[in-house]
């Protein structure tokens, strides 16, 4: 199964997030139904219904709980200057953000239609656009915007192509990092577009 997510502790609705993300990554969203997640668990489907009524609703619940560090994130970056360090320790705390989400992360990627199609998708793409607005100023010109918007890209990309690459996971993170860091350091050297 390859990089299978680490079971987190505890209850029930954590267990079936856990397979249900696995079976998404493992044979993809469409083709996995309740019942394989209920056989999986060994719980019955009503068992299951008890906790989520749809495919939709676990992969929304994991979407939020995983997600939980970039909102923070979020709302902690509206609150702070605009200064290159912000913006570093912005990139700082995605990247670990993103990390600890891997599984569901690897998920979206491979998976971008579908994800595209559920109320995900809407979520996913404005809390980008909110974040390449905390890294990039305000009247910023069009090319530091495409570089903020790499940056995060980069680290998007250094995590899915990278996966499969010779090395240690955290060097690997850290590398996508520094390029993203770079590309952010940049585009604030510029300044305000002229």
């Amino acid at each position: 199964m390859g990089s299978t997510p680490q079971p987190r502790r505890g209850n029930t609705r954590q267990r079936i997030q856990d397979v249900a993300l696995e079976l998404f990554a493992e044979q993809g969203y469409e083709k996995t139904s309740l019942r394989e997640i209920a056989e999986q668990l060994q719980v019955t489907k009503a068992a299951l219904y008890y906790h989520f009524k749809t495919k939709e609703d676990i992969l929304v619940s994991i979407f939020e709980d995983l997600n939980r560090p970039v909102e923070e994130l979020l709302e902690w970056g509206k609150g702070q200057p605009r200064t290159l360090e912000t913006k570093k320790q912005i990139l700082i705390r995605y990247s670990e953000a993103l990390r600890a989400a891997e599984p569901l992360f690897v998920f979206m990627q491979e998976n971008q239609a579908t994800v595209r199609e559920l109320s995900i998708g809407h979520t996913i793409k404005h809390r980008v656009i909110s974040l390449v607005d905390l890294i990039k100023e305000p009247d910023a010109a069009l090319t530091d915007q495409v570089r903020c918007f790499s940056a995060l890209f980069t680290m998007h990309a250094g995590m899915m192509a990278l996966r499969n690459a010779e090395g240690d996971p955290e060097e690997k993170r850290k590398a996508a990092l520094e390029v993203a860091i770079e590309l952010v350091t940049k585009a604030h050297d510029h300044g305000p577009a002229a």
